[in-house]
């Protein structure tokens, strides 16, 4: 909505907000999302994880910042930033699959460093496009808070919740967001970015796909904290832990020193 001329200086304000959150989070989200397939196809597991889990933490500070909720203290805690959804005006609706994919990115995909164990199995690349399909639909302009807007851009915004209310009954690739980064990349076949987001993709493509090929995954590592978590103190020496796992730690090894078959 920020291409129309705006009414006054809060108008204004309000299309810039919402022109921050296509750009800051929606698009950088969408490079994440290309970015973790990248990853996933070539099996650079924490890579995979951690741009997952970015794409994921910016497609809801997008859904917030649009419907004006403070996400300021949200940081990279995906529980956080989905518990301030239910201030929506409307349901964010995920399916079982993506709510349980979203919870694991949310216990390991956030650290960088193999400072927590980290698991991906089974089908985590089918996974992750149906997650970003599913959370993506809202981001957009869905709530406008009692403004009246331009005859052209009231239809577009009733067109878009029709769009989004028929989106589950429809199939996935139909659905569009307007102005959307993995929009232009679909419709640009010279993009370099357009094989990584089609290859395999059952949701984000030009026609439906009954099938795709999917590799069924198994990786897996401990860190070598929980190996070795007498090392903590000494470690903190040189390098930032944040004080959650310091303290996550911590327990371990007392757990280990009351127990020594704790250790993995």
């Amino acid at each position: 909505m920020s291409a129309s001329p705006h009414k006054n200086d809060q108008d204004k304000l309000d299309r810039y907000i919402n022109s921050f959150a296509d750009q800051s989070f929606r698009d950088q989200a969408d490079r994440d999302y290309i970015a973790a397939r990248l990853a996933c196809r070539f099996e650079l597991m924490p890579q995979f994880l951690w741009a997952s889990h970015q794409a994921v933490e910016k497609y809801f500070k997008a859904i917030l910042l649009y419907n004006k909720i403070n996400a300021t203290k949200v940081g990279h805690d995906l529980k956080k930033a989905q518990v301030l959804t239910s201030r929506l005006s409307f349901k964010i609706d995920l399916s079982p699959s993506s709510q349980k994919f979203m919870d694991h990115l949310a216990n390991c995909g956030e650290f960088r460093y193999i400072d927590v164990p980290y698991a991906v199995q089974g089908y985590a690349l089918i996974d992750l496009d149906f997650l970003v399909w599913e959370l993506r639909r809202y981001c957009q302009v869905l709530n406008v808070f009692g403004k009246v807007l331009p005859a052209g851009e009231q239809k577009r915004l009733d067109d878009a919740k029709s769009e989004l209310l028929q989106s589950s009954s429809n199939p996935a690739t139909k659905f569009r967001l307007s102005g959307g980064l993995l929009e232009k990349i679909l419709e640009n076949k010279s993009h370099p970015s357009r094989p990584a987001l089609l290859w395999n993709n059952p949701v984000f493509g030009l026609r439906k796909r009954t099938t795709v090929r999917a590799k069924n995954l198994l990786h897996a590592q401990n860190p070598l904290l929980s190996l070795y978590p007498e090392m903590l103190d000494e470690l903190l020496k040189y390098v930032f832990i944040p004080d959650k796992l310091a303290q996550r730690y911590r327990a371990h090894l007392v757990n280990i020193k009351a127990n020594p078959t704790a250790r993995p």
